[in-house]
């Protein structure tokens, strides 16, 4: 006869399972789908979200649930004891949550999606400004559904991507990051050597910037007999399950940053994915801590990895037989630096490592004013433009280029942006523990071989799944609390470099 737990995790992982088939119409509505079958999916997607949300708050869940923490007792660390406490998390948040609300939710996203890929083709923010409007709407009735005493509308949004953390907490965290990026931003701006950003705005075909970008993930551990990479007008990733996780990226034969820095992007959620414990598919230590700690892992690869000289000492000659017209004639020295360039620009995939943060801020301001009613869907433009303006010193030339360039409104991720800065927050500090603990990586790098910074993180971060909340799992891999300090002392210490400050 089996126990109450083990009654649980069938349940959960059968749920798991039935949501993973909404995650594949999802990502095939994103690349491969026909724009006549837009209406179709929503349906698709709207009812298996309701049959998801149905079988997640039936009274047999909450009863096993029940039974589960009696069986367990005075256990609170063991894996069971993680599970348990999580699926218990879930239960009471999906149970204030409508059936109706959630499949009606999971209806307009997918056609906001949609519009909002076409609206941003035409830059056409009127036709996607109803859409938006209604997707708020939505949103904040969800808020108020999910609401706990001393949340604010926003905060309750945020938590199910960065569990138990406030705007407040997050607005604390980026004011003295912003006052010091602004600085930095300002030092570089009066640097009298600059790199030549023209160096790749050259011809670089699509098919060698495919090749070429497969090479590098799969090189630095993403496996693709467990995935695969697409093209997408905004890059992604989905993991789902065990076996099977999808990488999206785009290409601009123009531009060599696009796709290569895109791709390692996706191509670390795609490891963190790949490394998550395949047995606990659907449970609490089968799943990613917050999307901070899953964005410590895209950034810390995209960056302090891709975008150091030892990772280029080794790929540089490879990217010169690639593309042997266009880098033929190009240093190690200039690619460098000049993939490392700092400046303002419009859009927040491409942005440096320095200014990065500041379009997370921006939207994280936007997103407070929509949910509070203090903004409205067709106002978005004229404030993102201002406030672009007053951050960057310059207007976007259009809403393709503004505030319609992300996908995540569209589908309903409010509360998601403020994880990519603390991502970066997060790798920072997980890396310089990295180094500290392996000896460095400099010398892998050059040869090659990511797998040491790899094991590393599968051991302290991946393999623990939802063991820590994201403020404590930092505690317990870096014996710190998160500092901003590591990040600042990286950027500060490499960009006084590219720029021959000093």
């Amino acid at each position: 006869m089996s126990t109450a737990y083990e009654e649980l995790v069938q349940e959960l992982q059968q749920i798991a399972t039935l949501e993973s088939c909404g995650s594949v119409l999802g990502w095939e509505q994103e690349t491969y789908m026909p724009p006549g079958g837009a209406e179709l999916r929503s349906e698709q997607l709207s009812l298996i979200a309701g049959l998801c949300h149905s079988r997640s708050t039936s009274p047999r869940i909450g009863e096993l649930i029940d039974a589960a923490l009696a069986e367990l007792g005075d256990d609170s660390t063991s894996d069971r004891a993680v599970n348990v406490r999580e699926a218990r998390r879930n239960y009471v948040r999906a149970c204030k949550l409508p059936d109706q609300l959630v499949r009606e939710i999971s209806r307009v996203t997918s056609l906001g999606q949609q519009m909002w890929s076409r609206a941003r083709k035409q830059n056409d923010f009127p036709a996607f400004a109803p859409w938006l409007q209604q997707i708020i709407e939505l949103k904040r009735e969800q808020a108020r559904c999910l609401l706990r005493e001393g949340q604010t509308l926003y905060d309750a949004l945020l938590d199910e991507y960065e569990p138990e953390v406030s705007s407040a907490s997050i607005q604390a965290t980026f004011a003295p990051l912003k006052e010091s990026l602004v600085a930095l931003v300002r030092q570089i701006a009066q640097a009298k050597s600059r790199p030549d950003r023209s160096l790749l705005q050259r011809e670089f075909p699509k098919a060698g910037q495919q090749a070429f970008s497969r090479l590098a993930a799969e090189k630095i551990g993403f496996d693709f007999e467990r995935g695969r990479i697409d093209e997408s007008a905004h890059p992604f990733c989905s993991g789902f399950g065990p076996g099977d996780c999808r990488l999206t990226t785009r290409y601009n034969e123009r531009e060599f940053n696009m796709a290569f820095f895109g791709t390692l992007h996706e191509a670390g959620h795609g490891m963190y994915e790949q490394g998550l414990n395949p047995d606990a598919f659907g449970l609490g230590m089968g799943r990613a801590v917050s999307l901070g700690i899953h964005e410590s892992q895209s950034r810390m690869w995209e960056n302090l990895v891709g975008r150091s000289y030892s990772f280029w000492q080794y790929f540089f000659p490879l990217a010169q037989q690639t593309f042997a017209s266009s880098l033929g004639d190009v240093t190690l020295d200039q690619f460098y630096r000049a993939i490392n360039i700092v400046e303002p620009s419009l859009i927040r995939v491409e942005a440096d490592e320095v200014t990065y943060n500041l379009h997370i801020m921006l939207r994280f301001e936007l997103e407070q004013l929509l949910m509070n009613g203090d903004l409205n869907a067709v106002d978005v433009p004229g404030v993102w433009n201002e406030r672009f303006e007053a951050y960057f010193g310059m207007v976007p030339p259009d809403d393709a280029r503004g505030c319609m360039q992300d996908v995540h409104w569209s589908a309903g991720l409010i509360g998601y942006f403020p994880t990519y800065a603390l991502g970066n927050l997060f790798a920072s500090q997980f890396y310089s523990k990295a180094v500290q603990d392996c000896g460095g990586f400099q010398d892998d790098f050059v040869k090659g071989d990511f797998s040491k910074l790899k094991n590393w993180l599968r051991s302290n971060i991946h393999s623990r799944g939802q063991q820590y909340l994201a403020a404590d799992l930092v505690k317990v891999v870096t014996g710190s609390p998160l500092d901003s300090e590591p990040l600042l002392t990286h950027l500060e210490t490499k960009f006084t470099d590219v720029y021959r400050i000093g």
